[in-house]
């Protein structure tokens, strides 16, 4: 077994590197990828703000337990327009071999945030944070938010080229089929643009697993339907189960099964490239 999307203490996790290590080698895991939240330019409750401390934390782990199993230092960035666009000098500060991109705030069209309070924030435990932010940045116009949020999507493709491409329509876990439906046209354009371009720039999608474990969504991350269209170009996806606590990091909720009973064909296990900063290509 192998996880490549982990949290720990250092962002918004629930267990140190070594508890997180310690519960893989005792569970048989091959490898392990950490991927806390990049540090942001804003306070939050969420993101690594001792970035020197996690890194070198990750790195003694990957020599201590180097015979038992394979630690890799990651980080999943956050990319967001006035504020944090270029991944490369948190890449190189780090040294890290693999990022995990990711929309998870969105700024009003036009707007140069300063602050968190400027960012429409997608994810977290709370509907109605959703809820607000719609209201609050697109005056309740769920379409002009959709658009936002894959446009971001495909810029930070386009200029960063992350090893893997996060959950990548996450934007219906709170839409709880409310505002729209998965598969309106419309809707299902932009998600296929992106995946399309994830082609284009050889890039690993994740299955993202946690929105089913954590109750909040019933489907992967992407959604079945889109698994399919990947599958027909041929993407290769990873399965993550996005971990924030040790137990997490079994919930792969039946991926693996799913992927074999469609007979998708390029699955990965391992990451296959050296460190992404190598990749960029840009």
């Amino acid at each position: 077994m192998t996880n490549y999307h982990t949290h720990s203490t250092y962002c918004d996790g629930k267990a140190t590197p070594r508890e997180m290590v310690e519960f893989a080698v005792a569970h048989g895991f091959t490898a392990l990828g950490f991927s806390g939240h990049c540090p942001l330019p804003f306070e939050n409750t969420y993101s690594i703000t001792d970035y020197e401390g996690y890194c070198n934390e990750v790195r003694r782990l990957k020599e201590e337990y180097k015979d038992r199993i394979s630690i890799y230092h990651g980080l999943e960035m956050d990319y967001v327009p006035g504020m944090l666009e270029d991944f490369t000098p948190l890449i190189e500060q780090g040294g890290l071999e693999y990022v995990i991109g990711s929309v998870h705030l969105i700024p009003p069209q036009g707007i140069n945030p300063k602050e968190g309070d400027d960012l429409w924030m997608i994810d977290g435990s709370r509907y109605q944070t959703y809820d607000e932010g719609l209201m609050k940045h697109y005056g309740g116009d769920i379409r002009r938010w959709v658009i936002a949020y894959f446009h971001n999507e495909n810029a930070m493709l386009e200029k960063n080229r992350p090893t893997i491409l996060g959950h990548p329509d996450k934007i219906v876990m709170h839409n709880r089929d409310r505002y729209f439906h998965e598969d309106e046209r419309w809707y299902r354009d932009l998600a296929l643009e992106t995946i399309h371009l994830a082609k284009e720039l050889d890039t690993i999608v994740e299955i993202n697993t946690r929105g089913i474990y954590k109750g909040r969504h019933a489907d992967y991350y992407p959604g079945k339907w889109l698994i399919d269209e990947m599958k027909q170009l041929h993407i290769p996806v990873i399965v993550s189960t996005d971990a924030h606590a040790p137990e997490d990091l079994l919930r792969t909720e039946g991926a693996y099964e799913y992927l074999k009973e469609i007979g998708y064909r390029d699955v990965l296990t391992s990451l296959p490239v050296a460190p992404s900063a190598t990749r960029r290509g840009c």
